[in-house]
């Protein structure tokens, strides 16, 4: 479809369930914190005219500080090129390799120093630590296995199929060196939702490992790669080679079987490429460094493509100077590297910066909620990285545990969702122990790197905000007719990015039309305009920007409930139950109504010991109705003895709300915790 057929409002859901000029915000505002004096003092980035120098009439050539943190073999051309609106190519001209920035360049200075410092989930296996020459060595090796037993090149796709081990980097910084595009699927995922994302790039190549270790077990994970294939095969994707990583190299892990002439085990292949050296391919700055598909609302996962040089320019500033990195620093992003978080804030910008970036395996809470603070404390962590679902389950598991350890953190970083202001400040007084400061980030898949954050050594911190924009981006609220709401309003509408950025991804793959239908069609103000003013990004997010200029994030724009015409963020309900002490999780999910149309149903969790009571239940929903007003009473509080979640912690509130409205909850085998789905269906009925 040609844009000039796409309807002006055009999106993947109605518009009119998408969110109106107001959602009622009932979120108070909280008061600043001012990160320490020591913290400034070290600090990256204390110039405040650095927003100067990023304003809008600089733009696009202000970009120039992002991509000299880089090396390049040449120089770019043209800094943006907006000949194919909305499909902005950044660098034009340059040529570079992401591999070469994240090892080779560091290996006169820092080759002794540790690249990654690998945590096993079980206690008693010592931490693996990879030096930069370490990593030089294995990334090479496994390149020259990749190009010569494999018969791989530049543009080729390769689909990861990895849990968090040490060796997910290497195989990833081994494509990049090739200029192959890796697709790396988050490990949780089914042997299904494998082969959906193989088909989708069409890769002959899939890259897995035996088995690893999850919440106290050593999962099978080689099963799911014939599961993949196979399903793969019959979406008409043939996989030729299967690579298999052993987790303990020289013994099988799995007891499924390899697959004569299909299955290779790395370790034993990899043999006859001791000592072998490739020169990295130097990449255009434009092509395809990786694909990350993430879910779309018609249930086709969407390859979200992003550049080399672009991409790699954006994280390795925003790692330097929003997550205040430095090359002596030891660095901990406790998210999965089969997410975008894990790939932009684990590998490329760390590694770029020649931090040291520790990967762990498992679960934070196994074997208790002390874990994070002991490894912490061993390796000398100095800057941490966590989602709010990790938080609130570590403050449920172990409110105390952070004080019991001798770590110190001089910054940490909260990434995913909103977070909640009393979870913030425990956060802060617990984990920081007072002394670290906060980024509250926002930003997406899409995105390649944060959009939104305080700068730590400029800005004060603020619960439950994410902040001003950081510099070179330039944030638009609308409503739904298009209107501009005014700057610092405190009304809510959607964000919305009024200019491109070089993290930005450059496509969905093989789906160019509805890359610019879901994320720039809607308040696109000329469709035959090759004029970037004209196309502000659709985050698809609600927001609300206050006096101070400071955004809060208010959930994707469907997590809304319209209650009697009354917007209802479901994050302001589930915030003022977590008021109520007892309660560490809560959840809110839509329920059909046939005079309001939609009222709120709340789920909660309890700490561990507590047991249920309607005492409990009416004093939760007794803080909804104090802390927002009697519009926003649930329906019903249930207390339920966890909730359904991901392999990653996510709680599936999609299951939740099937159950509420009395629907099919579909398939929840690949739930961490399937088994308490049936309980709370008892409890809700």
């Amino acid at each position: 479809m040609s844009k000039d057929k796409l309807p002006r409002h055009a999106t993947e859901r109605q518009t009119a369930d998408i969110s109106e000029a107001q959602i009622a915000v009932h979120w108070p505002e909280e008061d600043y914190f001012s990160p320490s004096n020591p913290f400034i003092a070290q600090a990256n980035l204390t110039d405040a005219g650095i927003f100067a120098r990023f304003a809008l009439d600089k733009f696009p050539e202000c970009f120039k500080e992002f991509a000299d943190l880089l090396d390049w073999y040449k120089y770019w051309e043209t800094t943006l090129d907006t000949s194919n609106p909305p499909f902005w190519r950044w660098f034009v001209g340059g040529k570079i390799n992401a591999c070469y920035n994240c090892v080779d360049r560091h290996l006169a200075t820092h080759k002794n120093k540790t690249a990654i410092h690998f945590v096993p989930e079980p206690e008693d296996e010592a931490p693996q630590h990879l030096t930069y020459q370490e990593l030089f060595v294995r990334v090479n090796e496994f390149a020259a296995l990749l190009r010569d037993f494999c018969g791989l090149k530049a543009g080729d796709r390769v689909t990861l199929h990895m849990p968090m081990v040490a060796e997910l980097p290497i195989t990833m910084l081994a494509c990049a060196r090739l200029g192959v595009i890796h697709s790396q699927v988050f490990s949780g995922f089914s042997g299904k939702a494998c082969a959906d994302r193989v088909a989708d790039s069409e890769s002959r190549v899939l890259i897995t490992m035996d088995a690893y270790h999850r919440a106290g077990n050593l999962l099978d994970h080689k099963e799911k790669a014939d599961t993949a294939v196979m399903e793969a095969a019959s979406h008409g994707q043939q996989v030729d080679k299967v690579l298999i990583w052993q987790r303990y190299p020289g013994k099988n892990s799995s007891p499924t079987k390899l697959v004569e002439g299909r299955d290779f085990v790395i370790n034993d292949v990899l043999r006859k490429f001791r000592g072998q050296r490739v020169e990295p391919v130097q990449m255009p700055a434009e092509a395809p460094l990786f694909l990350m598909y993430t879910s779309g609302t018609t249930g086709r996962p969407k390859g979200c493509q992003h550049s080399i040089g672009g991409y790699l320019a954006y994280v390795t500033w925003t790692s330097k100077f929003i997550q205040d990195i430095h090359p002596e620093d030891v660095y901990w992003c406790m998210a999965d590297i089969g997410w975008i978080t894990g790939h932009s804030y684990i590998v490329y910008g760390p590694l770029a910066l020649a931090a040291s970036s520790v990967v762990y395996e498992g679960v934070p809470t196994h074997p208790d909620a002390g874990r994070p603070w002991r490894i912490a404390e061993d390796l000398g962590v100095n800057i941490f990285h966590t989602s709010p679902t990790a938080i609130r389950a570590l403050r449920r598991d172990g409110p105390d545990e952070p004080l019991k350890y001798n770590h110190h953190f001089k910054h940490m970083t909260t990434v995913g969702e909103p977070i909640e202001p009393e979870v913030w400040k425990w956060y802060y007084k617990a984990v920081g122990k007072g002394e670290a400061a906060i980024v509250d980030t926002w930003w997406q898949t899409e995105t390649g790197g944060f959009l939104c954050s305080t700068v730590p050594g400029i800005h004060k911190m603020k619960p439950g905000s994410a902040g001003p924009a950081i510099p070179g981006i330039h944030p638009v609220i609308y409503d739904d007719e298009g209107k501009e709401l005014a700057s610092g309003s405190g009304k809510a509408g959607n964000i919305c990015i009024r200019n491109p950025w070089p993290g930005g991804f450059q496509t969905i793959w093989k789906d160019p039309e509805r890359y610019v239908r879901q994320y720039y069609a809607r308040y696109c103000k000329d469709p035959e305009s090759k004029d970037w003013r004209d196309w502000p990004y659709l985050a698809g997010d609600g927001a609300v920007q206050a006096a101070d200029g400071y955004y809060r994030i208010l959930g994707r724009i469907d997590d809304v409930i319209n209650v009697a015409g009354h917007r209802l963020g479901t994050k302001e309900i589930e915030s003022a139950a977590l008021l109520v002490p007892e309660v560490v999780e809560a959840a809110v999910v839509p329920v059909a109504d046939p005079v309001k149309g939609k009222v709120p149903d709340l789920y909660v969790a309890l700490k561990p010991g507590l047991a249920p009571s309607e005492e409990i239940a009416n004093r939760v929903s007794a803080s909804v109705v104090s802390e927002i007003g009697a519009i926003a009473r649930p329906r019903r509080v249930i207390v339920v003895p966890d909730m359904p979640k991901t392999r990653s912690g996510k709680i599936m509130r999609r299951v939740l709300a099937a159950i509420s409205n009395h629907l099919d909850p579909g398939d929840v085998s690949t739930l961490a915790n399937p088994e308490v789905v049936e309980k709370i269906r008892e409890l809700a009925k």
